[in-house]
């Protein structure tokens, strides 16, 4: 199957177009979203409800198929090591599983895009908040903290993408700053800012973000959907442990997560633990409490993803992924039926092992994507601890983790009594949790280790070592024609 993808002829058109393409009615409820009507700006921030529809479009621009649609996070994985590619067509991303991708490349362009449109909503939306009065001023911070956490993750994206990793190089280019708001001709040409200046920037609006954005919201459903202050802080963990800063880190993580098990957060109505079984997480409810932070999917929602970019589809319905026997999928948690996580890893008629997470595997594919997770928190939160020297805060964390999935599990003194041991066992439960979320080549490009050579129907992809060309995305052709001052890599 193969789609066709609109061509533009500069960055700047396609911003201004995806701005001025959406409009709303006025919904009470965030999850349902009408179709888009264009129409001019003024009119877009001339009522509360046609405001509210523009911060429900900033979660519309992360929803797109290329972000957190599915695309991106399939792109996370085939540059990974736990899949291989069963499909050949480019339209399935067979030159980004071979790390074989170009500047001119459909996919290296729809991702910049999509990206740079979701950042310059968010830019149009703040200075919206400034300079208009329609809402209250306590509603205007809220929209404000909402736009700014939208925009540190669009850029984490990118800066995750197409620069080197902060560990290997935090003076390298990183990609340019946008921080106003496009709204005509003439504004597109914008230096690389460097990899530790986007780092900073993103810090800088999660802080604020945090200040801004509420406790929590009136149900589950937008608690999970919405951005509120602990969704803010968790993906300072992330960005964090990107930067090695542990603790920081550990700062941010305290603020969410109880010094004792069972580890949990609560404030006002607002409660974030693990869910009692991962079964709970991929059983069609999606906003529970350990969802920090989901892409929602409603059947009203016309951002629902092709066939060929949602997640069940990729990994169940094709499948054009399958886990390869060389990778985490062979671990005794995935072989244990103790291990609740057993059954989320099946075979196909084909004999191909899938991954079987994203359940919805007939059109149209409306799981909710997992953005933050509070296992991730967790975990990142192990991490930091162990480098900052406090081994059994450490281990009871990753055990919190890996025993709500295999409660009889019972890690062996040497596994996390030395420190080397304690980090290899929390990076190999980062595997086999947040298998097919993305979060593996995350963790190979922080910790600057070579993409490993893998197997798939179409062959084999090469290993690609930290100081190769192809060990990140090259900037986009689109982004180049139109920007004489940004460099390629």
């Amino acid at each position: 199957m193969k789609y066709q993808f609109a061509k533009f002829n500069t960055i700047f058109i396609l911003l201004v177009v995806m701005f001025f393409s959406f409009l709303t009615s006025c919904q009470k409820d965030f999850l349902d979203i009408n179709p888009k009507t264009i129409v001019n700006e003024k009119d877009a921030y001339s009522t509360p409800g046609k405001i509210l529809a523009q911060v429900n479009n900033l979660y519309g621009k992360l929803q797109n198929q290329n972000l957190y649609g599915g695309r991106w996070i399939v792109f996370n994985e085939q540059r990974a090591d736990e899949f291989g590619q069963n499909d050949g067509n480019a339209a399935t991303g067979s030159a980004v599983w071979n790390q074989n991708v170009a500047t001119t490349n459909e996919y290296i362009n729809d991702v910049w895009a999509a990206a740079y449109g979701a950042i310059n909503a968010c830019n149009i939306l703040m200075e919206e908040m400034t300079n208009t009065k329609i809402v209250t001023d306590s509603v205007a911070k809220i929209y404000t903290g909402e736009a700014l956490f939208v925009r540190a993750l669009s850029y984490l994206i990118l800066v995750q993408t197409y620069a080197k990793p902060f560990a290997q190089d935090p003076e390298a280019l990183g990609v340019p700053l946008r921080l106003n708001a496009i709204r005509s001709s003439g504004h597109n040409d914008l230096a690389r800012s460097s990899v530790r200046e986007v780092y900073q920037q993103i810090i800088k609006d999660l802080d604020a973000a945090e200040q801004n954005l509420p406790e929590n919201y009136s149900s589950a459903a937008l608690n999970s959907s919405r951005a509120h202050k602990s969704t803010a802080i968790s993906l300072k963990t992330r960005v964090y442990l990107q930067m090695k800063e542990y603790g920081l880190l550990a700062l941010e993580a305290s603020k969410i997560v109880s010094q004792n098990a069972p580890y949990i957060h609560q404030k006002g109505g607002l409660t974030i633990r693990l869910e009692s079984n991962p079964s709970l997480l991929w059983g069609g409810s999606y906003t529970g409490a350990e969802s920090v932070f989901s892409i929602p999917f409603a059947n009203s929602n016309t951002e629902t993803p092709s066939a060929q970019y949602s997640l069940a589809f990729t990994y169940v319905t094709q499948p054009i992924l399958f886990l390869t026997n060389e990778g985490v999928a062979a671990d005794s948690a995935y072989l244990d039926v103790s291990d609740a996580r057993s059954a989320l890893v099946g075979v196909n008629v084909a004999g191909r092992k899938i991954l079987r997470k994203f359940s919805i595997s007939t059109a149209p594919f409306r799981d909710y994507v997992p953005v933050i997770r509070y296992a991730e928190v967790l975990l990142n939160y192990a991490e930091a601890m162990a480098h900052n020297g406090d081994l059994t805060l450490a281990a009871n964390l990753l055990k919190a983790v890996r025993n709500r999935s295999n409660p009889v599990y019972t890690f062996q003194p040497e596994m996390v009594e030395n420190l080397d041991q304690l980090l290899d066992n929390i990076l190999k439960e980062r595997r086999i949790e947040f298998l097919g979320e993305g979060i593996r080549l995350m963790d190979l490009q922080r910790r600057v280790q070579p993409l490993p050579s893998k197997r798939g129907s179409i062959g084999v992809a090469p290993q690609v070592l930290p100081d190769a060309r192809n060990y990140i995305w090259p900037i986009p052709s689109g982004e180049l024609s139109t920007n004489k001052l940004c460099l390629p890599n």
